[in-house]
């Protein structure tokens, strides 16, 4: 049953009608082929990309709005950037488009499947080099070719001839009057009825009530061009499939030679005999000038060095017949003449490298008969250009016939082959992240209609969106089941945390790996990101902020929420109110939650739950620099950077000062 491409979310009827101008768009829909989409009347690549993924929402019935803020949905972007910036081909780039966070089991696990054997590839030097000459194959549908047409008595047949061979002439005609005359306009007509059978008419006419069954040979250019047009991108796709030892949907070394036969134009290369002609044709007109020139330098250096006696009565017989020069060459110089003339002759012949039966009429191009100057014969010059040219082309046309069927059955699988070459490039991404960042797959709770495991456990974490070298970075021990907030110090990495958390939840739900040594979770509805909010918020401003979380509140038992210092919203004394008010909401609905916020002391005091804190600890000081343990300490309320900046001093000097004020933070 055919797709009905506007159930696709997204997709309207215009969008729809221009889809259906693709060879295949179930394929490409299927495949999240973006670059067979794109090529799509009016679609861009990234409109393929959003239609791609329609595709994917609705065959796994995905509501979609995983990401439903926008901090969710930068942290999305960051990711996939880092992963497209690991691809080689553009079409790898678009395709990781169609890669997105989808609560969706049997999405998840479709695309973690396909993670699992890439990251299994090892993305060789020799493997990204071929891959840089790998591009999505190009239909060459502008193929026109004006020497031959079909014709038919049948109209219904007339529009089927249009649309199976679009790249010929379609005439329709009543009878052998209008096929002959049809045969004086085209070099070759083929007519498509039986009843044309037997019809004797001048020209090359061939019925082929078959033709349409097969264009390969009615219209070799149309398999050639393909070819032609795709030739660097098959070589390249056929240097992957090598390289990456994959194996291969068609015979690479068959693909190879036929390639190799294959001029850019989509003619026939490498065959000595057409290349012969072809020559012959060119050069004709200059080889017949340059053996012109030949016969008559002969010829005057003859008469040159020939002393030449005529008696006064053979002149005046010479005169009285009215005889000129002609007749005195015959008479006086007939042997030079002739030697002139056979070198005339077989400088043609030679020049231009011509078989015994052109050789002959090459011949007759210079007669017996004394002129001086020793001319061509313009009509015998005409007629070996027209055996040339026929010959080239018959030659031409059988040659295009074997190459193109040859080239032909190949069609299918050069195309898988490129579109293998293309989807390594996707994977190997994936490996190469997985590598960078030292990735593993995460193990989403036991299934069985629930979603598994509450919360999210990262061991070993480390953050993807840091601009920082992967050893540089501390790894992160992390584990929330419910609600906490998380305390620390200034510059300690708390936001670091909720970035790191972020990327995981994102990675996990795209189906791939993550940048931890383990990492076990819940497949969440929606990731609820809240950024540090730059100064208080105008009363509009939070009065959208409260409603927005008072929704979440009575709907976000699959949410994840991650919130950094909502207190800044208001002021401090509120701000702990309204927090502890939504912890509690969050708490009763089930929600998984991580707030970062330096007034957790304050919350947890007002909030009617005994609220999860845990601290980013800082160890001390050295030369001014924080030492930091970066994993967050299960219910531990860190210190502050005050407290740790007095109690330094305090254990420096001897002053009472410094350890009251110390006394002021127990």
């Amino acid at each position: 049953m055919a797709l009905d491409l506007e159930t696709i979310p997204g997709v309207g009827e215009k969008t729809a009608s221009a889809l259906t101008e693709l060879d295949d768009p179930e394929r490409a829909l299927r495949d999240g082929d973006v670059a067979a989409l794109a090529r799509a009347p009016g679609i861009t690549h990234g409109r393929a990309a959003r239609i791609a993924r329609g595709a994917i929402r609705r065959e796994h019935d995905d509501p979609g709005g995983f990401l439903a803020t926008d901090r969710a949905r930068e942290v999305y972007r960051e990711v996939l950037s880092l992963l497209k910036d690991r691809t080689v081909t553009r079409y790898g780039a678009q395709r990781l488009e169609t890669i997105y966070p989808s609560p969706c089991r049997s999405r998840i696990e479709e695309v973690q499947a396909f993670a699992r054997e890439a990251i299994e590839h090892e993305p060789t030097e020799a493997v990204l080099e071929a891959l840089e000459g790998v591009e999505p194959l190009d239909r060459a549908s502008d193929v026109r070719v004006r020497d031959r047409c079909l014709a038919t008595r049948d109209a219904e047949r007339y529009s089927e001839a249009r649309d199976a061979l679009p790249e010929l002439s379609v005439e329709v005609v009543e009878d052998a009057r209008g096929l002959a005359e049809l045969a004086r306009g085209y070099a070759t007509v083929v007519a498509l009825d039986e009843s044309f059978a037997g019809v004797d008419v001048d020209g090359d006419v061939q019925v082929r009530p078959d033709a349409l069954e097969n264009p390969a040979e009615v219209v070799p250019e149309r398999p050639l061009a393909f070819f032609a047009r795709n030739r660097t991108s098959l070589r390249a796709a056929v240097a992957v499939h090598r390289a990456a030892d994959l194996e291969a949907p068609c015979d690479l070394a068959a693909l190879e030679d036929g390639l190799e036969r294959l001029a850019d134009d989509g003619t026939v290369a490498g065959d000595d005999e057409l290349d012969r002609l072809t020559v012959a044709v060119d050069d004709l007109d200059a080889a017949a000038s340059t053996a012109e020139s030949v016969a008559n330098d002969h010829l005057r250096e003859a008469i040159r060095e020939q002393d030449v006696t005529i008696e006064g009565a053979d002149l005046l017989s010479l005169v009285e017949r009215g005889a000129g020069v002609d007749s005195l060459l015959s008479r006086e110089l007939a042997d030079e003449y002739a030697a002139a003339v056979e070198a005339a002759r077989e400088e043609l012949v030679d020049s231009l490298d011509l078989d015994a039966g052109e050789a002959e009429i090459a011949r007759r191009a210079f007669g017996d008969e004394p002129t001086f100057p020793v001319e061509r014969e313009e009509a015998v010059v005409s007629r070996l250009r027209e055996e040339l040219t026929a010959a080239k082309e018959r030659r031409a046309a059988r040659l295009k016939r074997e190459l193109a069927a040859d080239l032909a059955d190949q069609r299918e699988g050069a195309r898988q082959l490129v579109r293998n070459a293309l989807e390594l490039d996707v994977e190997l991404a994936i490996a190469q992240f997985a590598r960078d960042f030292e990735c593993t797959m995460p193990a989403f709770g036991a299934d069985d209609g629930e979603r598994g495991e509450a919360g999210f456990a990262i061991d070993g974490g480390r953050s993807p969106l840091l601009d920082e070298p992967l050893e540089e970075i501390d790894p992160v021990d992390y584990a929330v089941s419910g609600v906490a907030l998380l305390s620390g110090v200034n510059s300690g990495g708390k936001t670091s945390t909720l970035d790191l958390v972020a990327s995981v939840v994102v990675l996990a739900h795209m189906g791939l790996p993550v940048p931890a040594e383990d990492v076990r979770l819940q497949r969440f509805d929606d990731l609820h990101y809240h950024a540090k909010t730059q100064g208080t918020l105008d009363a509009g401003a939070f009065e959208s902020t409260v409603r927005e979380f008072a929704d979440l509140a009575t709907g976000g038992d699959g949410s994840l929420v991650l919130v950094d210092e909502l207190e800044s919203i208001t002021e401090p004394g509120a701000s702990a109110k309204i927090i502890a008010g939504i912890l509690e909401a969050l708490d009763d609905n089930g929600a998984t939650a991580v707030f970062v916020s330096h007034l957790a002391g304050e919350i947890r005091e007002m909030a009617a739950f005994d609220v999860t804190i845990d601290g980013i600890e800082a160890v001390g000081l050295v030369d001014g620099e924080l030492q930091v343990n970066r994993s967050p300490v299960k219910e531990h309320l860190a210190r502050s950077t005050p407290e740790l900046i007095v109690e330094k001093l305090a254990g420096e000097s001897q002053a009472v000062f410094y350890d009251r004020l110390l006394e002021k933070f127990d």
